[in-house]
């Protein structure tokens, strides 16, 4: 491999790709971080039996693929709570539940992830294409990123996970069909890609209903089927009356249930439009990091909302607490 500034040359330009497959093996945006780390580490160790019959970007690939599957092989899928049983009705406080979770991932951290299209797509990193990639077995699971995500071969896929051509395509055609009865109906329809004018409107009404605590205007921009999820708790919800009434409750001052009131900023996620949260607790002087809630947006309604709490604002490149000393809605 050469020279120490070579190998690091070589290798990190892949870096961000490389997270990206991690991701999308994973389902954590941690863990993904952590086994990009290890792919480059267990690369290093074995440079110097690098022989350059692939290239280093597949070999990297092979790297990560393994590693991603011994960790796999030692823990539980990650879930969303619309995978643990039926939608629920807000009734009061609800309880947080030590599970492993789906996580969100930054767009702006797959800009240069990579020279192929196919690594970029944002389809095949929307959360309901994790959700559904998290119900395959973790062979299935590298078989069918390998061959439909990045488009590898089938021979070289093969000697990814060290087995042979037919147990291969085996597993990628049982894992294309669990896909097909996991993914939701209406995907292609969904808002992808880059921000649209339609998508930025939706996104301040959006915004200026919840920073104003309107429960009524977040209703006019959710189709009456809209689900919401909300990790780390289990209860979800499955209609839009239901995500009504349970912000009816935790956005009213006077509820015992209030949660306090929220200031928004867009991002994006996962490939699809979403919010940056900060909330001020009743109490509270200022307004704290709460965490980003992804949206899917159909024919110009909000179809889904998943609001993740226990995300990093850092990994959005924002602050823990909303800029400023004083709260511009003067509340």
């Amino acid at each position: 491999m050469g020279r120490t500034p070579d190998f690091e040359t070589l290798v990190e330009r892949h870096r961000r790709e490389i997270q990206v497959h991690c991701y999308r093996m994973l389902g954590s945006l941690s863990d993904a971080e952590d086994l990009a780390q290890e792919t480059f580490l267990r690369a290093w160790k074995a440079r110097d039996g690098f022989e350059g019959r692939a290239s280093v970007r597949t070999w990297l690939y092979r790297i990560a693929t393994n590693a991603c599957l011994d960790v796999l092989a030692r823990r539980p899928r990650r879930v969303l709570p619309d995978q643990l049983g039926p939608a629920g009705e807000p009734d009061g406080p609800i309880a947080a539940a030590d599970l492993p979770w789906l996580e969100p991932y930054p767009d702006r951290l797959l800009d240069g992830a990579g020279p192929a299209d196919a690594v970029v797509d944002r389809e095949t990193i929307e959360l309901a294409y994790l959700a559904a990639l998290q119900h395959l077995p973790p062979r299935q699971r590298a078989a069918l990123v390998l061959r439909d995500v990045l488009g590898w071969p089938a021979k070289e896929t093969a000697a990814a996970l060290e087995t042979s051509v037919a147990s291969a395509n085996s597993a990628l055609q049982r894992a294309r069909t669990t896909l097909r009865e996991r993914l939701p109906p209406h995907r292609a329809e969904w808002t992808a890609g880059d921000p649209t004018a339609e998508e930025a409107a939706l996104l301040k009404r959006f915004i200026a209903a919840y920073e104003d605590g309107d429960p009524t205007a977040v209703a006019r921009l959710l189709r009456e089927d809209a689900r919401a999820v909300m990790p780390p708790y289990t209860l979800w919800f499955g209609s839009r009356a239901s995500i009504i009434r349970a912000l009816s409750l935790s956005l009213d001052p006077a509820s015992p249930h209030c949660v306090g009131r929220f200031r928004m900023r867009p991002v994006r996620a996962n490939g699809r439009p979403a919010v940056a949260t900060y909330l001020r607790r009743p109490g509270e002087a200022g307004f704290r990091w709460f965490g980003v809630t992804v949206l899917t947006v159909e024919a110009g309604l909000i179809t889904a909302m998943a609001a993740f709490e226990s995300v990093p604002a850092a990994a959005w490149d924002l602050p823990e607490a909303w800029p400023g000393e004083h709260d511009e809605h003067g509340s």
